[in-house]
């Protein structure tokens, strides 16, 4: 099966994704959305994935948690360290690009998880790294935007 990840310059990696409805969640379109998701992340051997990044402007994404990719459903960055971290990043959007971006060293992020349910998760280190880099796909903004001299 070919990749099914949108590549950079497509214009809308540059969009912002809009917010699901609670109701959307328990939807045949919305769960096939997420099997899709997994399917591109399996693919891709990724750590983390927006719907963006398969052409879905909605706000979900998977973060690897405990080697496995779990669901985050309009995930939002309630708190962030001001403690930072460097370290390289790369992106299945950008295939073969990789760089140094300076985020949060920790991060509290609010989302609803696949049963509707209201979840706040604090991560830290290369996991609060991910939810940072798939938020900003959220926003349409890519980690080369923030690209930093090492």
């Amino acid at each position: 099966m070919q990749s099914p990840i949108v590549t950079h310059p497509n214009e809308i990696l540059r969009k912002k994704s809009k917010p699901v409805k609670t109701e959307r969640i328990f939807s045949s379109e919305f769960k096939k959305l997420v099997a899709d998701m997994h399917e591109a992340i399996k693919i891709g051997n990724g750590v983390g994935l927006a719907a963006v990044q398969i052409g879905i402007l909605e706000r979900v994404i998977l973060v690897e948690i405990d080697g496995r990719p779990e669901v985050f459903i309009n995930p939002a960055l309630s708190k962030k360290s001001w403690k930072k971290i460097a370290i390289e990043e790369g992106c299945l959007s950008i295939p073969g690009v990789h760089g140094y971006v300076k985020r949060s060293y920790s991060a509290t992020v609010k989302a609803l998880n696949e049963a509707g349910e209201k979840i706040t998760l604090k991560a830290q280190g290369v996991p609060a790294v991910i939810f940072q880099h798939e938020i900003d796909h959220l926003n349409g903004v890519l980690f080369i935007d923030k690209l930093i001299k090492k």
